[in-house]
């Protein structure tokens, strides 16, 4: 992946990521079940992880 790409993964990454810990926030207040959403997070935090370690390579 280009450099252009991974930024707009990131990009897209992390606005998932503020839109599921958003509908956490919403789960949380009705007393509803987060698990789900907290394992979607968890699996972003990785990907998001990732791309920013392809993006240091890209930069060295």
């Amino acid at each position: 992946m280009t450099k252009l790409q991974l930024l707009a993964k990131l990009d897209e990454l992390k606005s998932d990521y503020v839109r599921i810990q958003s509908d956490m926030d919403k789960l949380e207040y009705v007393k509803g079940r987060v698990s789900s959403a907290e394992e979607q997070l968890i699996r972003l935090e990785g990907e998001i992880a990732e791309v920013n370690r392809q993006l240091d390579e890209i930069d060295e």
